[in-house]
């Protein structure tokens, strides 16, 4: 079952939990800004990400807050137009948070929170010095989502576009190859309500870049439909190149690995399909598709 809901039918703060909760992990821009007298603030936003990287662009969305005001990042940013996006890991994340309770404007969360702010090179607010990675950054737009008679509601998003003119990353997150290790930097993200995630430990897996494949349409039906093999399987099924050959699949055979299956299936009354899908999702899961593929192929 499913459980359809119209936005227009629930209040915007209702919706909002739906949304939180289902889009995530989102990663958290924590921007540091100033206003026309120089006033730092520091404030996390969770509605961010990367949007292009020619020019390199950043974008984030500060909201209406719940008394119908626009945030202090957004007015800093109304007056000047910089911001340094920093990024946050697990091991601030406490710190972050601190960050993000409602002080009063002129308040240095910097101070609050005990970050350590630290001069940029080409903008005028500060970068965090316990960030992993920092980006300066200059405002090209910013574009409000409601029209003009609602931008003042609370939950009223306003599209901050920005353009990285320097970055800052921490030696300590790369690995011996000169790339980012995610697990040295240990980044975290936003879920619903009081909810974090952390990319580390079991968390973090890699998925092979696609390639054209032969689609998991060309997947014979008996395996396509199968109740063992999950979306997973067939995606990385659906990825190989071609089909093994008959001969491939008569030489696998004849190398015997399959032998203890067959005599279960014949002896123990065993369903063989259900015996080989079982086995293929042990292989795909070591991404040995090939062998997966000569395992499935035995039965058609």
């Amino acid at each position: 079952m499913t459980k359809t809901i119209n936005p227009a039918d629930l209040k915007p703060n209702e919706f909002y939990r739906y949304l939180i909760g289902t889009i995530g992990p989102r990663p958290i821009a924590f921007a540091s800004t100033v206003d026309a007298q120089g006033n730092v603030n520091v404030s996390p936003f969770s509605f961010f990400n990367l949007f292009g990287y020619n020019p390199p662009t950043l974008v984030f969305a500060p909201t209406i807050n719940r008394h119908g005001q626009k945030k202090h990042t957004l007015l800093n940013l109304e007056e000047v137009g910089e911001v340094v996006i920093n990024i946050v890991n697990y091991a601030m994340v406490e710190q972050m948070s601190l960050a993000s309770a409602e002080f009063e404007r002129g308040v240095n969360e910097f101070e609050k929170a005990g970050f350590t702010a630290v001069a940029s090179d080409k903008v005028r607010p500060p970068r965090v010095a316990e960030s992993p990675a920092a980006y300066e950054c200059v405002v090209k737009q910013i574009i409000p989502t409601n029209n003009q008679s609602t931008q003042d509601t609370p939950g009223a998003g306003h599209l901050v576009i920005c353009e990285v003119v320097m970055a800052h990353v921490h030696d300590s997150i790369f690995d011996e190859t000169g790339a980012i290790d995610p697990h040295r930097i240990d980044l975290i993200g936003r879920m619903g309500g009081d909810w974090y995630a952390r990319a580390q430990g079991d968390a973090l897996f890699e998925v092979a870049r696609p390639k054209v494949g032969i689609g998991v349409d060309q997947i014979p039906a008996s395996i396509r439909n199968s109740p063992i093999l999950t979306g997973n399987d067939l995606g990385k099924l659906g990825s190989f190149n071609a089909l093994p050959t008959t001969d491939e699949i008569e030489a696998f055979k004849e190398t015997g690995v399959l032998n203890e299956l067959f005599d279960e299936a014949r002896y123990g009354c065993q369903y063989l399909p259900d015996l080989l899908h079982l086995r293929a999702r042990q292989l795909l899961a070591n991404d040995n598709v090939k062998e997966a593929w000569l395992t499935l192929l035995q039965v058609r």
